[in-house]
């Protein structure tokens, strides 16, 4: 348990607000309700930093962004405040200066703030980060400093001025810097721009100015300093806060009006620091979590949860929120990473959201995208921060891609099946059909939306960008039929009936020009002239996306989609590593992104692959503690296990999906609000005997769904919600109202998964399908020739005891047998098929 207290008295509000005040103390919580260590939800990864690895802390106002040995920049939106914090120490009779961020030991992330803890032998120095979901006015993070030591030493810390707006506004090239003394000796920074319109202010109650060269001195870059006197019998408990404001018009940037704001920062800190901590208790408890015999999987959904909702971001004018794509140091430059607001990307990410129960969240994401909608009707695809500082629209972004359009009535039928809000379609109903009369009115000679009004997906593809691909065919295949629903839920039978025509058209001809009977796989895109491009790439995975829709001939693109072709140890590649132009670090030619590996578990698992779906859907999870704890990274080198560097670390679409596979694959959720019915059909990993999900949105209600394994029947019970029903499409299904009985195999079998080290090439196990016959229960699985791997065996029929070839059965434990399974012959990884019989 942390124990530290505010630093007595920042400000005097008195005649001079902007003075800090000398000996008077602001009003303290108790000590242990500060920092608490008690995290929401349970939720806290601690563990020894790692050099080079990122962190982030965000806020609807202001991020923190930096590495692991506890440099970082500080932002408060649209601002960029300053870059490279660093802290050195020098101790008393000790001649050796400290390079504090050398001695980087633990870092701790709990949702409400992140720890970085300085060991040395003389001192330990934590620095407390948090970017408050409610603030005073003008803040956006807050970061504190706890430093116990033996004996008295100074710390200096430095960083780097910046005050530039994020990309692509215009900034000055460099602030000028004021430091204004105030009573009790010491002082805060002023950050002036080249007009009087905008400034930036820093405070450390209690510190010292640094470097601050003379006029009369040769011009030079210095950093900017604050110069602590730390004396261990004085200040031994306290808390030294960083302060930091913004103001963007000339009568807040005074001065005293700066003062006034670094006051109220000073006098909300610990409300700030107490708010945020009950904001996030309260976001885990009341949105749906995942209670399953595997602890790091649970842990993993209620923390990509809490990424996604930690990247709604207000918008400059502070009147919108709406979700950003993600967040990564900006280095150089003033682009953190794609720190603004996509369209796609938040409509891709909202099915998790919809799902976990964020009505809120995904009502406003709505309204900011129409907000933004085209007089066409198109949807936007980006919109920065600063957008409003520029002409936005002259520059080539806000309508770029095309699959936002698509995407919109998509999430929107969404929200609608899991919330019921038929209102919230109404009225926005004009802007619902004016998108969907354009997706209908650019289609291609076939009646297929195409890429004529910006990029599908690919933003640059060899030999030259597509004319039409099957991502977006299977987008307008669902948006139709999504279409078609929020029409008829709004009286527009019409429309409903047109809608629904057209998707069976689309099904059709997709079959028709997309299939290749000779590769047994589906083209990546289809030409004008007839012609297609017969990549083999993972986008046809996007057709099971909603549900709807599958493809008739997928067997053998799903196995090698699962094969080591696509299927690396930490995801799957966009496209075939035979594939001439593979490239694995380029960015759409060979890459691995979460996002796609999200897909193809959601497509295995409602196409019947559920271990390779489960493989994928670990991939994804497993990734939670891999770089930026509790986030997902955006995309990873397609041949050995590593992040690309500039690979956005706090990815909103990578952690949506850990939540959806886990939902709508793994348990084969579907929702039907109207009719108060939620449908399920889960494939669980044989190593389970029972999972909860507990707070399931259920129109105005919550539902807790619990599963139990009883031989050879799983148990589904719903409770929770007055009138809740569950049914399913699972043959042999026995629906009793809040009760589904399912029926299970005699023998089930499970994978273990993990990630491997770092920097390894793919060599885990791929299972390339499954199939139960009778008494049999066939594995076809692909491993490196000369190792053995292990799988397990679940008996759910305890009369029997399963045997197989050359594969070697152990002994049984709680019902489950392990599986030690002998690859030999060629190079490389080799094919081969194990029979289970019973």
């Amino acid at each position: 348990m942390l124990k530290a207290v505010l630093y007595p008295s920042l400000f005097l509000a008195g005649a001079l607000a902007s003075s800090f005040a000398s000996g008077q103390t602001s009003a303290l919580p108790a000590p242990d309700n500060f920092v608490s260590s008690t995290p929401a939800g349970g939720l806290s990864i601690a563990r020894e930093t790692v050099a080079g690895k990122p962190f982030s802390v965000l806020g609807p106002r202001g991020a923190l962004l930096g590495e692991q040995d506890g440099r970082y920049e500080a932002w408060i939106f649209p601002w960029k405040i300053f870059s490279g914090m660093r802290i050195t120490a020098n101790m008393q009779d000790y001649p050796v200066p400290i390079d504090v961020n050398d001695h980087a030991a633990w870092i701790d992330v709990q949702p409400e703030r992140t720890i970085i803890t300085y060991s040395h032998a003389n001192f330990t120095v934590r620095q407390i980060m948090v970017a408050p979901k409610q603030a005073t006015d003008g803040a956006g993070v807050n970061v504190y400093y706890q430093i116990e030591a033996v004996r008295p030493m100074t710390l200096t810390f430095s960083f780097e001025p910046i005050m530039q707006r994020m990309w692509p506004a215009m900034s000055d090239d460099k602030p000028s810097p004021e430091w204004v003394v105030t009573q009790g000796g010491s002082g805060y920074y002023i950050l002036h721009g080249n007009t009087p319109e905008y400034a930036g202010a820093l405070a450390m109650p209690g510190a010292e100015s640094g470097i601050l060269p003379p006029y009369q001195e040769r011009a030079a870059a210095w950093p900017l300093q604050f110069v602590l006197h730390f004396d261990p019998k004085k200040d031994a408990g306290k808390l030294f806060p960083l302060l930091m404001t913004v103001a963007s018009d000339a009568n807040a940037a005074t001065k005293e009006a700066l003062g006034q704001k670094l006051t109220a920062l000073d006098a909300s800190a610990s409300a700030d620091y107490r708010a945020n901590a009950d904001y996030y208790r309260k976001f885990v408890d009341t949105h749906a979590s995942l209670d399953s015999p595997d602890a790091n999987l649970n842990a993993a959904f209620s923390w990509a949860e809490v990424a996604i909702d930690q990247l709604r971001v207000l918008s400059m004018d502070r009147k919108e929120e709406a979700l950003t794509a993600g967040f990564v140091g900006s280095g150089d430059a003033a682009r953190p990473g794609f720190g603004w607001f996509f369209g796609r990307d938040a409509l891709w990410s909202l099915y998790a959201v919809n799902s976990y129960g964020d009505f809120d969240t995904t009502k406003r994401e709505i309204e900011f995208l129409l907000h933004r909608q085209s007089p066409e009707g198109k949807i936007m695809h980006e919109w920065s921060q600063t957008a409003t500082l520029v002409d936005w629209k002259s520059l080539p972004y806000e309508y770029a891609s095309a699959d936002a359009t698509e995407l919109l009535p998509m999430a929107m039928d969404d929200y609608l099946n899991i919330s019921g809000d038929a209102a919230f379609i109404r009225s926005h109903w004009d802007q619902i059909a004016k998108a969907w009369s354009f997706e209908t009115s650019h289609d291609s000679a076939d009646g297929i939306y195409n890429n004529s009004q910006g990029s599908g997906w690919v933003e640059s593809w060899i030999p030259s960008m597509p004319q039409q691909e099957i991502y977006m065919a299977a987008l307008d295949e669902q948006a139709s039929l999504a279409f078609s629903r929020l029409a008829e839920a709004t009286g527009h039978g019409d429309l409903a009936a047109q809608a629904r025509e057209r998707a069976g058209k689309i099904r059709a001809t997709i079959e028709k020009e997309y299939y290749l009977p000779e590769q047994k796989f589906y083209a990546f895109s289809h030409n004008a002239d007839g012609t297609t491009d017969n990549t083999a790439t993972i986008f046809p995975a996007v057709t099971w996306w909603d549900g709807d829709a599958a493809l008739a001939q997928p067997q053998a693109m799903l196995d090698r989609w699962a094969s080591a072709e696509f299927s690396t140890d930490w995801g799957t590649r966009i496209l075939s590593d035979k594939t001439s132009f593979y490239d694995p670090i380029s960015y759409h030619q060979g890459s691995v992104w979460p996002l796609f590996t999200g897909w193809v578990s959601v497509a295995e698992y409602r196409a019947g692959r559920p271990l390779s779906g489960y493989a994928h859907l670990m991939q994804n999870a497993n990734l939670t503690w891999a770089q930026d704890l509790g986030a997902t990274t955006e995309l990873l080198s397609g041949q050995f296990y590593q992040v690309l560097g500039r690979s956005t670390a706090h990815q909103l679409w990578s952690s949506a999906m850990v939540v959806s596979p886990i939902l709508r694959g793994m348990f084969g959720l579907g929702w039907n609000a109207a009719d108060h019915t939620i449908s399920v059909a889960p494939q669980l990993p044989a190593a389970w005997d029972h999972a909860t999900l507990r707070n399931l949105p259920l129109g105005e209600g919550k539902v807790d769904l619990s599963f139990t394994r009883r031989g050879q029947t799983l148990l589904v019970t719903a409770s929770g919600s007055a009138g809740v029903k569950l049914i399913s499409p699972v043959a042999g299904a026995k629906v009793a109202g809040a009760t589904v009985m399912l029926p299970l195999p005699a023998v089930e079998a499970g994978i273990r998964s993990e990630l491997p080290p770092f920097g390894d090439e793919t060599r885990q196990l791929k299972v390339l399908n499954e199939e139960w016959s009778g008494h049999t229960l066939t594995l076809t699985l692909a491993a490196q020739s000369g190792s053995t791997q292990q799988l397990d065996l679940r008996v759910n029929d305890l009369k029997v005891k399963p045997a197989s070839g050359d594969a070697k059965i152990g002994e049984e434990k709680d019902g489950v047998y392990p599986l030690s399974v002998p690859f030999s012959g060629g190079d490389g990884y080799v094919t081969k098929t194990v029979t289970i019989r019973w």
